[in-house]
């Protein structure tokens, strides 16, 4: 038991009969365990308590200490005079402006400089009159959102502009009530590092001085996982923890999904979320059960169709900002086109049933070739009223642009001699299938489409429509006494193709003349297999990519080609599993060995290797076997891009877009020409077979190959290349210089 030490209680005490207490206490604690205490005097106890700061009182009086005035008006001057410092030593920061715990009063602020040099302002408050900000509540002013310096000083004009475009339409501010837009650049315009920029800005600030969004996701084609990883790391450089997800078991991806979507609050440890559209589909459970603040789509033509699944799953998520990228926004099929625009914003064009009345067919009636002056015009203004709506949250620049950033390219359309074999087995083709009889009243059936395929394999080689020749399917009886006695599948012979004799003296000469690297492109595997067996017998060191390799895989080869350091020559890719979004600047020249119906899927797989981040003059060369049906495709492509004369991918499109005529063409073979396209297509810049420039005097120079800026034989060619190619099979090509009008060239 504590017992007081102060004087008074010690009086008390001794009063009271201590020595009773002292007994009871011995009783309680023993001797034997208490410490001897040595005896303290009275006088000692009192000054041991006594403070050695403690003054003496000094005795009050009721009369006040009275001051002159005049020291007073001193005094206080004197404390004025002094103004408040920091009391730390050097101290150089603001004064009084923060302090713990309590709130700053005054204006919010931006989070970066709006007035500094080269700053990119997406938002600009509006400006108030002094009346207005007398009664404004402070807490709720807007402030301005600027890009963080970080991605605004790597920014191209272009992209700035894109960016603004991007905020102005996911802020409901373009169309107000819709949060969706569609980015359309072009291939290597830079469409990641602009979304990259959105998502940054929006999960940072808002005119609201917090935050717009708290989590964002990316999806994209499994191949390109990896790479948005790679562009936010390199971008942002460690400011933001990324979640990709590109493998593992069922278990593990919904555990990491379910976590993402219940990450709550304005600072979340993984914000971004990067995904393909295989899993999506397959875990959208997991990720309809919140919100997102943004979803970006990448190669958004995969949403062409709204009856998938794909479709459907990522229209159920609750996030009304979307935005889709698309290199190649589809322009040929009405009903695709409005799929994707309603996929960003719902409602802008209706439902389907009323954007097929009011617009899919007046349109297409005035498309037709036998419309009345009065469908033409309806028509027209239906398109003109269509293209105003969708250019609200439609952005598309070409990329002509890149010619001030990048360096030359130089595409080049090859026409190539069919051979002896390949010319025989054409024609003996088209004697027994006999596909232009199959026409009826212009349907195509299925064996026509089958035929279709049969030649162009056998445009790339025949050693491609062997088989058939084996078991002589219809088209193919008796055509295995043409080839070579004792011929064999097992080794490529590239005399018995035209295209494959030029595409081997393409990678001699070039392999033997300089150090670049190729880009080898078809739509078959079966002639990525001849690629190969002719890399193997050239000793050429490559690597392929194609459907069967993992994603994770297809990362790594990427990187390691695109590494001046790595041994590798040729590049084979498949386009229908590699041809979109892929960057292989380690190359320079690209070939592609077949056209696909599609422009769309040509024009992704050539813009592989014209990208950012290219330091060398890059080749395209797109080869085409002369006469066959392989130029046929090539003219559908060539042709104005209209909505309704474009080729899509699909069998329905084919026969909706051919004439009957047309499909009958389909199945000719030309072996006198030099090119069918040039005789087909007028070309305004050719007198009797030769080039003049500029075009004669007085020509209407409209022609469908006006996209071209020489028409060459042997004479006007000016890459090497292919001049050491040309005496083997080329006999005639088109070639475009990306610079030519920078450079001031007619």
């Amino acid at each position: 038991q504590r017992r007081s030490l102060a004087p008074s209680q010690l009086a008390k005490r001794k009063a009271g009969g201590e020595e009773e207490e002292e007994e009871e206490e011995e009783d309680r604690h023993p001797p034997t365990t208490r410490k001897r205490q040595k005896p303290v005097s009275e006088t000692e106890s009192r000054e041991c308590y006594r403070s050695p700061f403690r003054k003496p009182l000094a005795q009050l009086t009721n009369r006040p200490h009275c001051l002159d005035s005049s020291q007073h008006e001193a005094f206080i001057r004197s404390i004025l005079s002094k103004p408040f410092k920091v009391p730390i030593p050097n101290y150089k920061g603001p004064l009084g402006l923060r302090a713990l715990g309590i709130k700053r009063a005054g204006l919010r602020n931006p989070l970066h400089d709006p007035f500094e040099e080269g700053a990119l302002v997406l938002y600009e408050p509006p400006l108030l009159s002094a009346h207005d900000q007398l009664k404004i509540d402070k807490d709720k002013t807007p402030v301005h959102v600027v890009v963080d310096p970080v991605l605004s000083r790597v920014l191209r004009p272009h992209q700035r502009e894109g960016v603004k475009f991007l905020w102005d339409c996911v802020t409901s501010r373009r169309i107000p009530g819709s949060h969706g837009c569609i980015m359309a650049d072009e291939m290597g315009l830079g469409k990641t590092l602009q979304c990259i920029t959105l998502m940054w800005t929006l999960l940072r600030q808002s005119p609201d001085c917090k935050p717009e969004i708290e989590k964002a996701m990316v999806v994209s084609p499994s191949s390109l996982v990896r790479n948005w990883y790679n562009e936010v790391e390199k971008w942002l450089g460690g400011r933001i923890q990324p979640l990709a997800i590109d493998g593992g078991s069922k278990e593990e991806i919904d555990r990491k999904l379910v976590g993402f979507m219940n990450q709550r609050g304005p600072r979340v440890p993984s914000p971004i979320l990067i995904i393909s559209y295989e899993t999506f589909r397959l875990h959208a459970e997991a990720l309809q059960k919140g919100s997102v603040g943004l979803v970006i789509c990448d190669e958004g033509h995969r949403l062409k169709n709204s009856e998938n699944q794909t479709y459907q799953a990522l229209n159920s998520l609750n996030t009304p900002r979307r935005v889709l990228i698309s290199g190649t926004p589809i322009q040929n099929d009405l009903l695709e086109y409005f799929s994707l625009v309603h996929f960003v914003n719902s409602g802008i064009l209706g439902t389907a049933q009323e954007f097929k009345r009011h617009f899919e067919i007046p349109i297409l009636k005035g498309r037709d070739a036998d419309a009345s002056e009065a469908e033409r015009h309806k028509g027209e203004e239906r398109l003109k009223e269509l293209i105003s709506i969708v250019n609200r949250c439609l952005i598309r620049r070409t990329s002509d642009i890149l010619s001030k950033y990048l360096p030359v390219k130089i595409e080049q359309v090859v026409c190539c001699r069919l051979t002896p074999l390949q010319a025989e087995l054409y024609k003996n083709f088209l004697k027994q299938a006999k596909p232009v009889e199959e026409l009826k009243e212009g349907k195509i059936s299925v064996s026509s489409l089958s035929s279709i395929t049969s030649l162009k394999k056998l445009c790339n080689h025949p050693a491609l429509i062997h088989d058939k020749c084996v078991e002589e399917e219809e088209g193919f009886m008796g055509a295995l006494d043409l080839f070579p006695a004792g011929y064999s599948t097992k080794s490529v012979e590239p005399q018995l193709s035209g295209k494959m004799l030029v595409l081997d003296y393409i990678l001699a000469v070039t392999k033997s003349t300089s150090n670049d690297k190729v880009v080898l492109v078809s739509n078959y595997t079966q002639t990525l297999d001849l690629f190969e067996k002719l890399c193997r017998n050239r000793r050429y060191l490559y690597v392929r990519l194609d459907g069967t390799m993992s994603i994770k895989k297809r990362a790594k080869i990427v990187e390691r080609f695109n590494s001046p350091s790595s041994p590798e020559f040729i590049f084979m890719l498949s386009s229908k599993a590699g041809g979109c979004g892929l960057n292989l600047i380690g190359a320079n020249r690209l070939v592609m060995f077949d056209p696909d119906w599609n422009p769309a899927n040509d024009e992704q797989a050539m813009a592989r290797v014209w990208r950012d981040g290219q330091k060398k003059t890059c080749y395209i060369y797109r080869l085409l076997s002369t006469g066959t049906i392989e130029e046929k495709i090539f003219q559908r492509q060539t042709h104005k891009k209209a909505l309704s004369s474009c080729v899509v991918d699909e069998e329905q499109d084919v026969e909706r877009h051919f004439s009957l005529g047309e499909l009958k063409e389909l199945f000719t073979l030309n072996e006198t020409t030099t090119s069918d396209t040039h005789d087909k297509i007028k070309c305004c810049r050719c007198v009797n077979g030769h080039q003049v420039r500029p075009p004669p005097e007085g020509s209407d120079c409209t022609s469908d190959l006006s996209q071209w800026n020489h028409c060459a034989d042997k004479r006007g060619l000016q890459d090497s290349v292919l001049k050491a190619a040309w005496d083997a099979a080329v006999t005639f090509t088109f070639h475009h210089h990306s610079h030519e009008e920078q450079r001031g060239i007619p």
